[in-house]
């Protein structure tokens, strides 16, 4: 019974009214913000890539660009067998470096 009673007066507002307990939203990161931000920008959605650029600060969102950029090109560097700076540029079709 006290438990009952103790769980009903931990639950209440001091103004007397019951709360309800919503299920609270986890957080985004940096790096959901940044692949969100980047696949949104490649698809044309302005909506979606609105959305992703409130998710972090600006300076989050640029750190977690620059990482995806660096993570794609490694893995697809990795996957031509070529060095980073040869996919790099041949991604921004830059001429070979020399």
């Amino acid at each position: 019974m006290f438990d009952r009673l103790r769980k009903a007066l931990a639950t209440r507002t001091p103004a007397g009214t019951n709360v309800t307990e919503r299920p609270r939203k986890r957080p985004h990161n940096l790096f959901e913000a940044a692949a969100t931000y980047v696949s949104a920008s490649v698809e044309d959605d302005e909506d979606r890539l609105a959305e992703a650029a409130t998710w972090v600060s600006p300076e989050a969102l640029t750190f977690g660009i620059n990482e995806l950029a660096c993570r794609a090109v490694v893995a697809l560097a990795r996957e031509r067998g070529e060095s980073p700076q040869v996919v790099a540029r041949t991604l921004l079709g830059l001429p070979a470096a020399t």
